[in-house]
């Protein structure tokens, strides 16, 4: 069975467990979140996205 969730709705929930239960401040979670936005805009970007293929690869099983 695979299941399909956007990235995105992953990480906000760990980000909202992180402020609910570990006491993380939100704006922690708004800094680290600007600055992600602020990374993929320079030459690392590309690796970035790589890497983040690879993982998920490694995760789902499917190797080419």
């Amino acid at each position: 069975m695979t299941v399909s969730l956007p990235l995105v709705a992953v990480l906000g929930f760990f980000a909202w467990g992180a402020v609910k239960f570990l006491g993380v401040r939100t704006w922690i979670v708004v800094l680290i979140a600007l600055f992600g936005f602020w990374l993929s805009h320079t030459f690392m970007a590309p690796a970035i996205e790589s890497g983040t293929r690879s993982g998920v690869d490694v995760i789902n099983g499917s190797h080419d």
